[in-house]
This record gives structure tokens, C-alpha cells and sequence, in this order.
């Protein structure tokens, strides 16, 4: 795994031992970051279910300004904090919070943070026919607190799997599905209010 464009464009990404984190897949960020057009350049990023720490680290390397990385496993929050040494990353660029995304959520609407651009590949969720999904990318697209997170004109990223089907409540709005394999990130926005 690797930085894919920008200032660190080559570097090798350490990913964690065994099958607890499923990174995003370099042709996956490839697409998200075309797609993205530079929009991450200047960017306060958030990256939820961080894992590796790909997708902000990517974000870094391409001109964000900051990146706050949210990951419950210790031992993985440790790989990225490496990762981002190893890329050059300056101290207080990026931040490291070991924590349930979901608890870090309500914590850092608390603390008042807002972000341009919030990124999420989380484990995956069951085939959901007949049904409403319970994965945790419903359950992101359903939490209040992620919109208050959100800078107007900010963009949020949630992968999901195809065989999960997501509704897009209100207040968000569908921008962009993209689609790789059994991969699906969609690009929603804030409705306008």
C-alpha cells in the first residue's frame, strides 16, 4: 500500500497484521482523489474508521491543511502515527484520537471542530434485501452529530459495499457514487437549508 499523488507520491503505507482492518485499495483512492479534483488542497480532513490512516494521509500529501484521524484499535492508531512520521507529516498537522467514531463524533461536535471534507471506509455491512441497512455506513449517514461537523460546501465520503444498500437521509444529499469492484463510495453533501 501507498501514497498515491502529491508531496509523498510513492511512499509505503504500513498496514496492520491480520484481517481486523481492510484498507481502501490504492485504485479505489485513485478514483476518489480524481474525482476530488483537488479539493482536499487547504482542506481540514476527518477520517473515520481511519484503519491505516490511508485516505487522510493521502489528503496530507495532496495540500490539506490538517487532518484528524479517528480509529478504536490502539495497536492501528500506532501504525498510523508511524505512517505519517515516515511521510513527513509536521507535528500538529495530524491528530490521533483512539476512540469509537461514533463517541469521537458527539465529542468533537462538543469541542466546536469543523472539517471541509470527512472521510469514512468502515467495515462492512450484511446484504440488507427487504430491509434497512444496520451497517455501520447507515448508521454514519444517520448520525446527528456528522452534519454539524461539516463546513457548508463540505463533502462527506462513506464506502460501503454493493450488496448494502443505503438509504441518504435528510439532511444529506447524493453528489456522486463511485463504483470499483464490490466497492461503493458515495460522495454525499449538506442539503442546502
Amino acid at each position: 500500500m501507498r501514497i498515491i499523488g502529491g508531496s509523498s507520491a510513492g511512499a509505503t503505507l504500513k498496514v496492520p497484521k491480520g484481517l481486523a482492518v481492510r484498507p481502501t485499495p490504492d485504485k479505489v483512492r485513485l478514483a476518489i482523489f480524481n474525482s476530488l479534483a483537488g479539493f482536499a488542497d487547504g482542506a481540514r480532513v476527518l477520517e473515520l474508521f481511519a484503519g491505516t490512516g490511508a485516505l487522510g494521509l493521502e489528503c496530507l500529501s495532496r495540500g490539506a491543511a490538517s487532518a484528524t484521524f479517528v480509529e478504536l484499535s490502539a495497536k492501528h492508531a500506532r501504525v498510523m502515527e508511524a505512517n505519517a512520521k515516515a511521510i513527513g507529516v509536521p507535528l500538529g498537522q495530524a491528530r490521533f484520537i483512539t476512540a469509537d467514531a461514533f463517541a469521537a463524533l458527539g465529542q468533537l461536535r462538543g469541542s466546536g471542530a469543523r472539517f471541509d471534507l470527512v472521510m469514512a471506509d468502515p467495515p462492512y455491512g450484511d446484504k440488507n434485501v427487504g430491509r434497512r441497512s444496520e451497517s455501520f455506513a447507515q448508521q454514519l449517514l444517520d448520525d446527528e452529530n456528522l452534519p454539524a461537523l461539516l463546513e457548508p460546501g463540505g463533502l462527506f465520503l462513506l464506502g460501503h459495499t454493493k450488496r448494502d444498500t443505503l438509504e441518504i437521509p435528510t439532511p444529506w444529499l447524493s453528489k456522486k457514487t463511485l463504483k470499483h469492484g464490490d466497492t461503493h463510495i458515495e460522495i454525499v453533501r449538506l442539503a442546502k437549508g
